[in-house]
Parts: C-alpha cells; structure tokens; sequence
C-alpha cells in the first residue's frame, strides 16, 4: 500500500539552485544546515578506538553512556535524570519521524505541531495515518489530541519558549493524556545569552519548573549533529518519562533500532566535553554577525532568530521572490512555505557555511548596496 506523503520540499526549488550555480563565482549554499567543520579530533579517536564493535550493541545504549546524557542534562540543562530516563537514538530525525508508530497512533489520532514546523514532524503523522493540527495554542489543541511536538529553539525562526509557556503547554497535555516532547536540538546554540548556564537562556521542558514534580507524558529530543559536528554519526537521544522510555524502548528493540557501539562510545566522550562545544559557538556567532549584518544592509528584515542555526529574513514580499532574487546573486536560501510560513514572506539562511562562503554571501549582498 503507497503512503501518501507530501513532495520532497527541496526538489521545489531545484530551478533556483541551478540558477544560484550558474552565477559566476559560484553558488553560496544557505539552504540546507549540514555542519561543515571537522568533527572534533577527540571524537574521532574515541570512535577509532571503539571499532572492535563485534557484539550487538544494547539498544538502551552502553551504562556509560546513559550516565554521560544524564550528567550532560544536569550540567547543561539544569535538569536531575535517571538512567531509567534516557534512551540513545539513531540521530534525532528517525525518533522524530517514527515516534507516533513507536507511541501506537493511528487513524483518527490527532498530533500537534508548532504553526512554524520542520516537515518532519508531520511525515511521522503521515506515516501512521494521524492527522496533523498546526497550532501554537493549548487551548486549541483538540481532545483527540495524542502527541503534541514543541520545537524550542525553533527551526526555522529560532523562537524559544519560556518556562512559562513550556508549562502551560504540558499542563493542557496531561489534560488531553497526550504525549508531549520539545525538540531542544539547538538548545546550546542561543545568541541572546554568554552565560555559561545553558538553561538559562533556553529552558529545557524537563525543568523543574515546568515539570511540578512530574515527568509524566514528557519527553525531551536532542541531538549532537550541530553543538558537536556528528551529523554524519547520527548520534541523538531522547529523555523524560521512565515509562515512555520503556515503552519506546521495547518497540526499539524488536526492530533493532540501535545506534552502533562506536558511535556510542564517541557520543560520550562528546557529552564530556564542554569546551568544544564553546569553540564551535563561536565560530557560529561570527558568521551569524557577519551574514546578518549584510543582510540587514540589504534591506532585510530579521524576524525572531534568537537561537539556533539559521537567519529567518524577509524583504517584505512573497519568499519565492525573495528566493529567486538571492539566486541571482549565488545564493541559495529555504523558503518560508517550507515551514507553513502563512503568507510566506520570510527565507531561512543558514549559518552552516564555511567562513569563506559566508564572507562571499556578505560581499554579494553588500554589492547591493
């Protein structure tokens, strides 16, 4: 039987890519955000050293390694776990995509994503028959509601929630007995704070605060692909409810969902790891100046994009115009109705460029001006 799944989103602007390559020094690619700085030499040789995977790996993940995500939530997130709390997952998109089939939803279940949403979200409804209600309000989340997704920081604006929102959204979640999980994947990538306490700046929706003593129905994504360069790893894991945990878990296990022992062994030394993490925010906050001062230079506003990967920009017009416009000087950008932006007026930039194609996108638009 064919599933039916909306198109590919980035096969719709391939014209404009063609468009961006053609220019003359090239194409500036800000479209998509894939990490390109090397993977931390530490990593690397923590994964080298662990090749000799010849028995299958626990799909709850190595004891260390579940210790290493608990530490990481109490150190950077503010958050006391349990190992009976966390799970490693194959990245984060698989958990996103198949969580709904792993929680048992169905035709006439009802999930929730935010009104801005990465595509994902939805084809993880798709999958199993659910229907998808975009909306940022509680109060209008139906009672056939079954999982609600959250997504802060977001991708694409780089909105973040705060504590305050994060618990009145839980609250309505255990009033509807739904399942409710923030994707926090950027939750170290936040721009409007230097402090050192993550979670002072990006609350998690596994706070104290916003759980009132509960981890009940909640669950928290996260990824290393961007704080740490492991795109390539797959190297995610999920946390909260210990029974939602073993629920997940026990599905895992019969369809070997297992994230290999090496990647295992090289997300610890990772979780370990503050100070690379600092470097690689760093080097993002320098391009982000960079491509928003041009940007801004060029006559484009900045909405949101207070944490996260990506610049969410509108000139004021409809996003395939701003698209096609960027593509005639080389760059190529997401449009807006890739999100739900409604009217789609803003692009999404990513900051996942090297230094030189940032500095060739600054010098393209200051051209403009």
């Amino acid at each position: 039987m064919a599933l039916t799944l909306p198109d590919f989103p980035w096969d719709t602007i391939a014209e404009f890519a063609d468009r961006a390559r053609a220019h003359p020094d090239g194409i500036v690619d800000l479209s998509v955000g894939s990490p390109v700085d090397p993977t931390p030499a530490f990593i690397r040789e923590a994964l080298a050293a662990a090749t000799d995977a010849h028995s299958y790996p626990q799909t709850a993940g190595s004891v260390p390694l579940r210790e290493a995500i608990v530490a990481w939530y109490a150190r950077r997130r503010g958050v006391e776990l349990t190992v009976a709390n966390v799970l490693p997952t194959i990245g984060s998109k698989e958990l996103v995509s198949l969580l709904p089939l792993l929680l048992g939803l169905g035709e006439g279940d009802v999930v929730v994503q935010p009104t801005l949403a990465y595509p994902t979200y939805a084809i993880g409804a798709a999958l199993v028959g659910a229907t998808v209600l975009s909306s940022d309000d509680p109060a209008a989340w139906p009672s056939t509601t079954r999982l609600i997704w959250l997504n802060s920081p977001s991708n694409p604006d780089g909105r973040v929630r705060s504590v305050d929102s994060l618990r009145a959204a839980v609250v309505r979640a255990r009033e509807l007995g739904a399942v409710i999980v923030n994707d926090e994947c950027y939750a170290e990538l936040n721009w409007t704070s230097e402090s050192g306490a993550t979670y002072a700046a990006t609350p998690s929706i596994l706070d104290p605060y916003v759980l009132q003593g509960s981890r009940d129905h909640v669950l928290s994504v996260y990824s290393l692909s961007k704080q740490s360069n492991l795109a390539g790893y797959r190297a995610g894991f999920v946390a909260g409810s210990s029974d939602l945990i073993d629920e997940i878990l026990a599905v895992r296990k019969h369809i070997g969902l297992m994230p290999p022992a090496p990647v295992q062994a090289a997300m610890v030394a990772a979780l370990g790891n503050d100070e690379h993490v600092v470097a690689q925010r760093a080097i993002y906050r320098a391009r982000r100046g960079r491509l928003m001062t041009a940007l801004l230079a060029a006559g484009f506003t900045i909405d949101a994009s207070d944490a996260g990967l990506y610049l969410w920009a509108t000139r004021g017009e409809d996003a395939l115009e701003t698209i096609s416009w960027l593509a005639d000087r080389g760059i190529l950008a997401a449009p807006g109705s890739f999100y739900g932006d409604d009217p789609a007026i803003h692009v999404r930039l990513a900051l996942t460029a090297t230094d030189a194609d940032i500095a060739r996108a600054a010098d393209r638009l200051a051209a403009v001006v």
